[in-house]
């Protein structure tokens, strides 16, 4: 079956199809796909993963179905909201 891991980072976006088995999990895909060829310094072992928004929790044991996208999730540099504090503190500031 087809499914697709995809990555991006703020410069760039990938999404490698890749064919697995029936029963492949998320993590077998992600490590097919190649993908951390192309992102030097992505670790899939290491990396939060999910489906089409969705995290999941235990990439090894979640198994795809046909037409799945894998996507590997960067960490965040802030915490969203933290973030949506400091522009409304700039936007009340600028007043």
């Amino acid at each position: 079956m087809w499914v697709e891991v995809a990555y991006a980072t703020p410069e760039r976006q990938e999404i490698v199809p890749v064919q697995v088995e029936d029963g492949a999990s998320v993590l077998d895909a992600v490590r097919r796909s190649g993908i951390e060829t192309l992102f030097p310094g992505l670790d899939p072992e290491n990396v939060d993963m999910g489906i089409f928004g969705k995290v999941v929790k235990a990439p090894a044991e979640h198994r795809l179905r046909e037409g799945d996208r894998v996507e590997l999730y960067r960490p965040l540099k802030i915490d969203p909201k933290q973030a949506r504090m400091n522009r409304a503190r700039k936007k009340k500031d600028a007043v």
